[in-house]
C-alpha cells in the first residue's frame, strides 16, 4: 500500500466528512498492513498537513493565484500534502512534486496533473519561512504573528488577552511540537516503579514518560496504568487534595474515564468512593472500562449532569465541562482550522449549567473543581465569575495553593497550565467552596 495513498485518504475524511484525524489516522493504520516506517511517513504527512493548514491554504492560493473554492476539494488536499512534503518535511523538490502528480493521477485522474505540477512547482520557490515572510508582508501585526505561528487570528487574539506579547511566539509554537504519550499511574493499582524504562513527570506523582508504545507496558494492558495528559492527571490532584467534608466524590463529565480513574484510586486511598456519570452511553462505557482494574470504589452511570439523577450531596466534584478544546491543539492538529469564533459562545450555556448542577451536588464545605482543556476566558473565569454572581454563598479558592510545587501556574485565583510553561495541555482548573 503506498502511505502517500493511505495519507490522502485519511485526509481527505478529515476535511470532507470532519473525522478526527488522529481517530481516522489509527483506523486506518490499522488495516493497511504499512511497516512502521511507511506508518510513520502516514503519521507525519497527515499531522504535519493538519497542523499546518490555514498557512498551506495560503501558500496554495498565493502560488496558483486563484482561490481554494475554485479547485476541487481532492485536488486541494493533494496540495496540502505536497506542501506538507515540501515545506514542512523539507523533502527534495523532485521527489515531492513527482510523489504528488503521481498521487494526482491515481486517485483524482491523469485531466488534473498538469495544474497539480505547476501549482507545486511554483510552492517549490520558497521554503517555509520564505512563504511567511511573503504572506506576512502586507499583513497587520496580528495576521503576521498569526501566520507566523501557524494558527488562525481569533486564536492569537484570546491568546493575546492571556499572555505577555513576548510569550505568545512561543506558546503558538508549542502548539505545533507533537506531544510524547505520557502514562498515568492509577493510586493503589500501580507505582511509576512498575514501569519498565520511565521516567517520572515533572510535576506529577502519578505521572511518567516511557519510550515505546504505551501497549508495551503491561500495566497499560491490564488497567492498572493509562494514557494521560500531565495537566489532566494535576487538575484531579487538586481537587483530591482540597479539604472538604467526609463524603462521596463525583466526576459529572467523566468521559473517556481518564480523570475519573485517577480520582477514583485518589478517593479509595481517603477511605471514600467515587460516582463516575457521563451523559453519553456509549462514552459511559469507556469510563467503565477506565474504572475496570479497581475491585471497588467507583460506580459509573449514565446520565445528564444538568439533570441530576444521583438525589444525593458530594464532598468534591469534578465538572470537565465539555469545550473547544484549545487547550490540547499539539494532539488535535485539525482542531485550530475547524473551530470558529461561535464555537466558543455556543457552548457558554452548557458550560453555566453544568457548573451550576455542580455546586448543587456539593455538600456545605464540599469543593467543586470546574475544569477545561481551554485557555479562553469566554470558557474559563467569565463562566465562573457568571455563575458565582448567582451564588453569593459559594467562595472562590486560591487553586495554586493546591498545586505549590507548579511555577507560574496561578491566573488570578485560578490555575491555568500551558504547553509552553509547563509542558501539558492548556488545562484550565477552578476550585470553589461551597
Amino acid at each position: 500500500m503506498n502511505p502517500r495513498r493511505v495519507a490522502f485518504d485519511v485526509l481527505r475524511q478529515v476535511t470532507g466528512e470532519d473525522a478526527y484525524a488522529n481517530l481516522a489516522l489509527a483506523k486506518r493504520l490499522s488495516v493497511a498492513g504499512l511497516d512502521s516506517r511507511d506508518a510513520g511517513l502516514v503519521t507525519e504527512l497527515v499531522s504535519g498537513t493538519c497542523r499546518l493548514m490555514g498557512t498551506y491554504d495560503r501558500v496554495i492560493e498565493a502560488a496558483s493565484g486563484r482561490s481554494l473554492a475554485t479547485l476541487q476539494p481532492a485536488v486541494v488536499d493533494l496540495l496540502r500534502l505536497g506542501a506538507h512534503q515540501l515545506l514542512g518535511m523539507r523533502m527534495k523538490k523532485y521527489a515531492a512534486v513527482t510523489s504528488t502528480v503521481d498521487l494526482a493521477r491515481a486517485t483524482v485522474g491523469q485531466r488534473v496533473t498538469g495544474l497539480v505540477n505547476a501549482i507545486m512547482r511554483k510552492i517549490s520557490a520558497h521554503d517555509l519561512d520564505g512563504w511567511v515572510d511573503v504572506l506576512a508582508k502586507k499583513a497587520d501585526p496580528m495576521d503576521a504573528l498569526a501566520i507566523a505561528g501557524h494558527h488562525p487570528r481569533w486564536i492569537v487574539e484570546a491568546y493575546a488577552d492571556l499572555l505577555p506579547p513576548e510569550e505568545i511566539p512561543e506558546a503558538l509554537a508549542a502548539n505545533n511540537m507533537a506531544p510524547k504519550p505520557t502514562l498515568v499511574v492509577r493510586p493503589g493499582l500501580a507505582t511509576v516503579e512498575d514501569l519498565d524504562g520511565a521516567e517520572p513527570t515533572q510535576f506529577s506523582p502519578f505521572g511518567a514518560s516511557a519510550h515505546g508504545a504505551p501497549a508495551d507496558q503491561a500495566a497499560v494492558r491490564d488497567g492498572r496504568v493509562g494514557v494521560q495528559d500531565e495537566g489532566s492527571q494535576l487538575v484531579a490532584w487538586a481537587l483530591a487534595r482540597a479539604e472538604a467534608p467526609d463524603g462521596p466524590w463525583l466526576d459529572m463529565c467523566a468521559g473517556p474515564g481518564g480523570k475519573a480513574a485517577l480520582l477514583a484510586g485518589l478517593a479509595r486511598e481517603q477511605g471514600t468512593w467515587l460516582l463516575a456519570s457521563e451523559a453519553q452511553e456509549h462514552r459511559a462505557g469507556l469510563v467503565r472500562n477506565a474504572l475496570s482494574a479497581f475491585p471497588d470504589g467507583a460506580v459509573t452511570i449514565a446520565a445528564d449532569g444538568t439533570r441530576p439523577a444521583w438525589g444525593r450531596a458530594f464532598a468534591k466534584v469534578m465538572v470537565d465541562v465539555p469545550c473547544s478544546g484549545l487547550g490540547a491543539l499539539r494532539r488535535r492538529p485539525e482542531s485550530r482550522w475547524r473551530r470558529k469564533p461561535e464555537d466558543i459562545t455556543a457552548l457558554g450555556g452548557l458550560q453555566r449549567s453544568l457548573l451550576t448542577s455542580a455546586i448543587a451536588s456539593t455538600l456545605p464545605g464540599g469543593v467543586v473543581a470546574y475544569v477545561t482543556c481551554s485557555p479562553h476566558r469566554a470558557e474559563t473565569v467569565e463562566v465562573v465569575n457568571d455563575v458565582l454572581a448567582e451564588h453569593p454563598h459559594v467562595t472562590r479558592l486560591h487553586a495554586a495553593d493546591a498545586l505549590p510545587g507548579v511555577p507560574n501556574a496561578a491566573l488570578g485565583d485560578d490555575v491555568q497550565l500551558w504547553p509552553q510553561r509547563h509542558g501539558t495541555d492548556a488545562m484550565y482548573l477552578a476550585l470553589l467552596r461551597v
